[in-house]
């Protein structure tokens, strides 16, 4: 390694190998960076006469109260009266007045609320309001949905990214907002991230482009002295830097790469957005080298604000800077210091002003590092009309999802298809044949959609969330008809006429963020799915799959047993978009031929990152090129019961399939944060009552005897009453144990599952693996529940006398 350094030295120089080796620190060296600047027309200086003047006459409690942003599910505009916040965010689970349903007027009535309370106190700035339209306004429902970032990455086409970005601005300024966290500008390395689909691709040069397309479609060209339109938002180049880089794919995890790495992976796409005049950056939650990102000086101040002329506002993600060492959420004056200009503090701003304004008293905070940040926060509210001569008026909710806007969204769909296999040409569905659409995305617009709509998860969204879209079956029923054929929905793949063909629609089901991380790229569908293909298939039925997914996974058994496989990625609410490519009308073409190509590469094992990839980044058929695939690998190459649920039932605060949470009604649940957003559940008694998660029956003898049941979980009020454990229908008494922890303290409880053998479990059968039984007043927070197969030296709590 030293002479491998050296050589590099010699070629390099000594000031850049010097440079290198803090990178391996992670501290960067700006020289190494791409330059870019901000358009002069963020920081005119008629404007900036105006901030100086603004500035000059506020407060300090009003300069820190810029500096600080909370969410709506933590904060009301009364609140504004006594803390002057300079941001309001709708993060992924809030809604209107507690509504996540609520309609576009719901939204601009509490937009209006908000910035009325806060012109009427302090200095008299209004709020900026945030919110998340990664793929459309995607909070909104009846809004106009797209496919999701991987999607349009395999359509490679940066006009229609400027397109679909002026939609979803105009859709966000329908609803009052002015602010959105967009474009994503990740470079996925590892899939097994849960949020790849947020990436467009694996080339930093196509990330470059749709950054710039993204920013220029929401925000407009910036002109000096004038605002953003009233159909223009903020756009949002995120997550600053290398979420895409981290270490086996871990979110909120660590990219430990060399800083020439970091710059031609993970950097490219930000001096295109800054130049194109991106008012916002958010910074990642992740780290390099070490370092976290929320408080690396070198990578924000010196950097993105140096180097790249970043002039607009720098704002954090949800909590992220109380991962910084020696902060907390609610105290970290060490990232203001690092070039952060506004706090995302969702639920810790209260605090967190306090504490931030006491830093700047007493001086562990410059005042021209306030100033600074008040500057930056202040040009964006001028940029968009919140301040000044001419005010912008947002809230037009006809512009919601109108046809214009549809149609470009079908457009993208049908874009982003890739065609992976189409082996006897059995695409496109000939004119006049019987088709059956089956398996579970066949009429889901939840899967079909994924995380991040209406909900952060995504997992309750329905059709009738978005009455103007389709279910890509009901998309493909009406293609179908349309051409003289009949077609039908039957999600298990039940017909009473023989199908000439049938389109199964599967892969995963929706989540965001870290609780989609996955340990290995196997596709493994439910015993009923994968029955499906080869009923079908055994029954002479071709098969066409439709594959739904946030990541290309491997899939050798399906695609071996297809005739046609397509890449369906997460395509939105306009299901139509597929029927105009898989299906012929009359005259025996389709409306659009395949256009897709692979973003990512297809892996040809479960094993990431790929060694060799069964389709490289770029690969996709169409009907006017077509060749045959032939067969290939289904060994997935490790073993993949190391990885089984069974064992892992209730992970990061969500059950995991089979299992599933039951109680009897006396406990309150809610998802909150322990270390990540909602990464766990809250559960508060009210009264004598079981938590349990319960499913199909697992075997946990054998070798597994010699394990434990691992709670990894809070204790919040330790009550009055008993608290009991129970696992096979043997309840232990840990009443002692909850007893000798300090209400408030992260703890993880091991139980040997020897205990419970002993009472009479039989844990060849369990169908229980966890039941929490306690009284009113208990309370506790859960992230994990699983079982260690490692042995664990504890003593046995008392068995509960019959509870076997």
């Amino acid at each position: 390694m030293k002479s491998a350094f050296a050589a590099m030295a010699l070629v390099l120089g000594s000031t850049t190998a010097l440079a290198l080796a803090a990178g391996d620190a992670g501290i960067a060296h700006p020289a190494l960076w791409p330059q870019a600047k901000s358009p002069a027309a963020l920081s005119d200086a008629a404007t900036e006469a105006k901030i100086d003047a603004l500035i000059a006459k506020m407060t300090l409690e009003q300069k820190v109260g810029q500096m600080i942003q909370a969410d709506i599910s933590a904060i009301t505009p009364a609140d504004l009266a006594k803390y002057p916040l300079g941001s309001i965010l709708a993060g992924g689970n809030s809604g209107p007045y507690g509504d996540e349903r609520a309609n576009a007027a719901k939204w601009a009535r509490l937009v209006g609320e908000f910035q009325d309370a806060s012109r009427a106190s302090g200095a008299g700035v209004p709020i900026l309001f945030g919110v998340d339209a990664v793929h459309g306004h995607s909070n909104l429902p009846g809004a106009t949905l797209f496919p999701h970032n991987i999607g349009l990455g395999a359509a490679h086409d940066p006009d229609l990214i400027r397109r679909i970005g002026a939609v979803t601005a105009a859709e966000v300024a329908a609803s009052g907002i002015e602010w959105t966290f967009a474009p994503t500008l990740a470079v996925p390395q590892d899939l097994r991230w849960g949020r790849s689909y947020e990436g467009y691709g694996a080339d930093p040069a196509l990330v470059a482009a749709y950054g710039r397309a993204m920013t220029l479609g929401l925000q407009g060209e910036l002109v000096a002295g004038r605002p953003l339109g009233a159909e223009q938002v903020a756009a949002t180049a995120k997550h600053f830097l290398a979420d895409g880089g981290t270490m086996e794919g871990r979110d909120q995890g660590d990219a430990r790469i060399s800083e020439s790495e970091l710059v031609a992976k993970h950097a490219q796409g930000y001096p295109a957005a800054i130049d194109a005049g991106a008012l916002s950056v958010m910074v990642s939650f992740s780290s390099w080298n070490g370092i976290k990102n929320h408080g690396n000086a070198s990578l924000i101040t010196d950097v993105l604000k140096g180097r790249m002329g970043f002039a607009g506002l720098v704002v954090g993600d949800w909590n992220g800077h109380g991962q910084v060492p020696g902060c907390t959420a609610t105290d970290c004056p060490q990232a203001i210091n690092a070039g952060l200009d506004l706090f995302m503090a969702p639920d810790s701003w209260k605090g967190l002003y306090e504490s931030t304004l006491r830093a700047a008293r007493e001086g562990r905070i410059a005042p021209a590092r306030i100033d600074d940040a008040v500057r930056r926060i202040l040009r964006v509210k001028y940029k968009l009309g919140l301040m000044g001569d001419t005010l912008v008026r947002r809230g037009n909710p006809a512009a919601i999802g109108t046809p214009a806007h549809l149609a470009v969204a079908r457009e993208a769909v049908a874009k982003s298809l890739v065609l992976l296999k189409n082996d006897g040409g059995l695409l496109p569905v000939k004119p006049g044949a019987r088709v059956l659409v089956a398996g579970p995305g066949a009429d889901s617009m939840a899967m079909q959609a994924g995380g991040w709509t209406i909900t952060w998860q995504g997992s309750d969204t329905t059709a009738k969330d978005f009455p103007g879209g389709q279910t890509v079956g009901q998309g493909i029923v009406d293609a179908v008809s349309a051409a003289g054929g009949q077609a039908a929905i039957a999600a298990d793949g039940t017909y009473a006429v023989k199908p000439d063909v049938a389109i199964v629609v599967l892969g995963e089901v929706p989540y965001a963020e870290f609780q989609g991380d996955v340990p290995h790229l196997a596709f493994t569908p439910p015993s009923d799915e994968a029955r499906l293909v080869t009923r079908f298939k055994a029954q002479g039925i071709p098969v066409v799959i439709v594959f739904l997914s946030g990541r290309p996974l491997f899939t050798g058994h399906l695609l071996n047993q297809a005739d046609a496989f397509v890449a369906a990625w997460l395509p939105g609410s306009q299901g139509g978009g597929v029927s105009d490519v898989l299906v012929a009308g009359k005259d025996g073409t389709p409306v659009r031929d395949f256009t897709g190509r692979l973003p990512f590469a297809w892996p040809a094992d479960a094993r990431s990152p790929a060694v060799a990839p069964l389709f490289a980044v770029g690969y996709g058929l169409s009907y006017a090129a077509n060749r045959a695939v032939g067969h290939v690998n289904e060994d997935p190459r490790i073993d993949l019961s190391q990885f089984d649920t069974a064992t892992s039932f209730f992970v990061r605060g969500k059950a995991l399939a089979p299992w599933h949470i039951s109680n009897d009604g006396s406990i309150a649940v809610r998802a909150v944060d322990l270390s990540a957003q909602e990464d766990a559940r809250q559960f508060s008694w009210s009264g004598n009552g079981a938590l349990t998660i319960e499913g199909t029956p697992v075997n946990l003898g054998g070798s597994l005897v010699r394990g434990s049941l691992a709670l990894d979980w809070r204790i919040d009020r330790p009550g009055r009453g008993k608290v009991s454990v129970s696992l096979g229908g043997v309840s232990l008494d840990i009443t002692a144990r909850v007893r000798a922890v300090r209400p408030g303290s992260v703890i993880k409880t091991r139980i040997p599952l020897r205990c419970f053998q002993r009472g009479g479990a039989n844990l060849a059968s369990v169908g229980q693996p966890l039941r929490l039984t306690a009284s009113a007043g208990f309370g506790m927070t859960l992230r994990t529940a699983r079982i260690d197969s490692g042995p664990v030296k504890a003593a046995c709590p008392v068995v509960v006398r019959g509870s076997r």
